[in-house]
């Protein structure tokens, strides 16, 4: 059996934040293309770690036309032992449509794929009381589809996503009761998991808040608050925290984000790291660095 040592994870994160249309859209006289590169000290998502607590970087481009239509292609740098046999990153593309007024009343809709090229897990999805044997193991994908939302005004916005793919980042039975079963002390609560029978996480949401607060002409403060309500399996719930300073200097772009997530199982979020056990939910600075072109 090919055990999963790991999270089957977390979250999702800045998928609307990452297709909105710029403020001066509507003075571009058809579209415009801009490319971020980014460095951080960890890679995180809903405020939980994508690159193992190590850093990570990413690479956006963003197309964004005078009609409203947006579209978004990120790379990002993720641990394959958070997301078991990764070839190392991921990929993120978004689509969909902004408009309103970036100073006042603001919408969009759209609609995001996560492609995690290489990672899979083999967990059972089913576990005999009788003899104390898993059963009926399958191969589950962490690829994700996502319907999101925005409503926001003047520095508050505000995103609601719900999971359109048959699971959320593998969570599914054998992703959350077998990791659950593989690394609890007591199997109790795994058990429990498991007879309520073979479900998936179509249909979970997400939801985050953001409020920026202007400093100076260069420095801002962001609060962020968000929370994930994982369907048929109430142990992954999780809600995350942050404020941080966001300042532009010498072209670049600076942030530091105190982020403290708050998660409801903490086997869920911890991933086996050679003879260490490694939780990804801890409370960490975070430092960042981009740059736009």
């Amino acid at each position: 059996m090919k055990k999963r040592p790991l999270v089957f994870l977390v979250s999702t994160g800045a998928l609307l934040g990452g297709i909105a249309i710029p403020a001066q859209a509507d003075e571009t006289a058809s579209y415009a293309v801009e490319t971020e590169v980014k460095l951080l000290s960890d890679q995180r998502t809903r405020g939980l770690s994508d690159s193992l607590n190590r850093p990570g970087a990413q690479l956006a481009v963003q197309f964004a036309h005078e009609s409203g239509v947006i579209a978004l292609a990120q790379l990002s740098t993720i641990s394959n032992k958070v997301y078991t046999g990764s070839d190392g990153y991921n990929v993120l593309l978004a689509t969909g449509w902004r408009f309103g007024d970036p100073d006042g009343w603001h919408y969009g809709v759209g609609v995001a794929s996560e492609l995690f090229p290489g990672a899979k897990f083999d967990a059972p999805y089913g576990f005999d009381a009788s003899t104390g044997t898993p059963t009926d193991f399958r191969t589950t994908k962490y690829n994700s589809t996502y319907a999101v939302l925005e409503l926001g005004w003047g520095a508050l916005d505000a995103r609601i996503l719900t999971v359109l793919s048959k699971n959320y980042r593998g969570a599914s039975t054998s992703g959350v009761c077998g990791q659950m079963l593989a690394l609890s002390a007591d199997p109790t609560k795994a058990l429990d998991c498991y007879a309520r029978g073979d479900h998936d996480s179509r249909g979970s949401w997400l939801a985050d808040l953001d409020y920026k607060i202007p400093l100076d002409d260069k420095t801002t403060l962001k609060l962020h608050a968000g929370i994930q309500r994982i369907k048929n399996f109430k142990e992954a719930n999780a809600s995350d925290y942050s404020i941080g300073v966001l300042h532009k200097r010498w072209g670049f772009d600076w942030s530091a984000e105190y982020v403290m997530p708050k998660t409801r199982t903490r086997e869920l979020f911890q991933v086996v790291d050679g003879d260490k056990i490694r939780a990804v939910d801890g409370n960490r600075l975070v430092l960042a660095v981009s740059r736009k072109f």
